[in-house]
């Protein structure tokens, strides 16, 4: 069996439970290719209204950026509000804003209706500014409960300051009802829960070649093959081109996370709060406490291979910030694909009669591949059409290799604008 990497998650993983390898012939209602968040989820809610699923899945349960990520669940979309509100106009925009609540929803309501304890909920999500942005986040906490009914705090300056005890930080949104979790374990549970109602999951068993023309489509694993009246690409920043035309319109995109080592009286000079920080930034650091320690994420990249210094890499930012933590050691360091369109949407809906996309999740995927994962059970269920939110965005061609490259340089210009933001603050105060 395919090992998992190592992190804070593995190391705190509470079920050994392994899924067959698939071998021999098999038939479905639907196949879904790649088991993590979005592909158990829309599994789950397929099963739930009595469609028999096949969930293939190359390596582990939830073994890429589904069971690596920060941990992180609250509404919204990896691209900005305005960014929506430019393409779809504002109404429409408002309703993919409670899209991604309702994803919210559906993980709280996972974890209390399968009594998932191990996925250990902790509420509270701050997200603070780097720079002087008191009004900017005025309007937002106003917007949000105007808008969407949502009751967030925003905290000065010295309240931030007596949170988070660094001079990096200024304003900031408390988001009581947003909450960080154990991806992993809560991953795992949706695959028992799948099978326990009669769906099948099959680990270490990649797809390998596919035959989509016809109603009945044939998806080709090393030892088998499966037969479905319907297919559903989830593999995220590990899809390969098995369907090219869904892997040309995205990007995998790497993320990096460290695990410190044991020291919370240490992390208590920096860091006062059990909420999840993100600092606002297009990519900037995430971190939370994790058992005494501190997992710390942040910086993407277009590399898909490990560098060398990964934990040198975080640490700096880690140290940058909080200078009472330099002589906190890293115990563990990982990375994670995640897969970004050109748009930062997630590619939801049918490529072809038959062959649906639920991916492209990267950076704010806890919540958007749940509901994307719901929007896609419901089309083939026959139940409703709220997919076609999503065609406004599209399966553009990713650019290749100039998308690439235009992807670090639009990181890089976005890193040289906050620079100056935080620069400009420092002078002011």
């Amino acid at each position: 069996m395919t090992p998992y990497v190592d992190t804070y998650y593995t190391r705190t993983l509470t079920s050994e439970t392994s899924y067959p390898v698939l071998s021999g012939r098999h038939d479905t209602s639907v196949c879904i290719v790649g088991g993590g968040l979005a592909g158990l989820t829309a599994a789950l809610e397929l099963a739930r209204r009595g469609l028999s699923v096949t969930v293939l899945e190359a390596r582990r349960i939830a073994w890429g950026a589904s069971g690596r990520n920060g941990g992180f669940v609250s509404p919204g979309w990896a691209a900005r509000g305005d960014q929506i509100r430019k393409r779809v106009g504002t109404d429409h925009a408002k309703m993919l804003f409670r899209l991604s609540m309702e994803g919210v929803a559906m993980v709280s309501d996972a974890i209390r209706d399968l009594g998932i304890t191990d996925a250990h909920v902790t509420h509270g999500i701050l997200r603070v500014s780097r720079y002087e942005n008191g009004e900017t986040l005025k309007a937002q906490r106003d917007e949000q409960e105007i808008e969407f009914g949502r009751q967030l705090r925003l905290l000065s300056r010295e309240e931030v300051r007596s949170l988070l005890i660094s001079s990096k930080y200024h304003q900031g949104l408390l988001d009581d009802a947003s909450f960080h979790f154990h991806p992993l374990n809560y991953a795992r549970a949706l695959a028992g829960e799948i099978v326990r109602l009669g769906g099948s999951v099959h680990e270490d068993t990649p797809a390998v070649s596919a035959d989509l023309v016809g109603a009945e489509k044939r998806i080709r694993t090393p030892e088998g093959e499966v037969s479905a009246a319907s297919v559903v690409f989830a593999g995220g920043g590990y899809t390969d081109r098995v369907l090219p035309a869904l892997r040309r319109a995205f990007l995998p995109i790497a993320t990096y996370v460290v695990l410190s080592e044991l020291a919370p009286e240490l992390i208590a000079t920096a860091i006062r709060t059990q909420s999840g920080i993100s600092d606002g930034r297009r990519a900037g650091d995430y971190y939370r406490l994790a058992d005494g320690k501190l997992l710390w994420g942040g910086r993407i990249t277009t590399r898909t291979t490990d560098p060398r210094d990964i934990a040198a890499v975080i640490r700096r930012e880690m140290v940058a910030t909080y200078p009472q933590l330099e002589s906190l050691k890293v115990d563990v360091a990982w990375s994670g694909l995640m897969a970004y369109a050109r748009h930062l949407m997630p590619l939801i809906g049918p490529v072809m009669p038959g062959v649906w996309a639920c991916t492209g999740f990267g950076g704010h995927g806890l919540n958007t591949t749940a509901i994307g994962a719901r929007v896609v059970a419901e089309a083939l269920a026959g139940e409703s059409d709220r997919y076609r939110a999503f065609a406004p965005f599209g399966f553009f061609w990713n650019g290749g290799l100039f998308g690439t490259a235009a992807v670090q340089l639009t990181y890089w210009a976005y890193q040289g604008m906050d620079f100056l933001r935080e620069r400009r603050s420092v002078r002011v105060v």
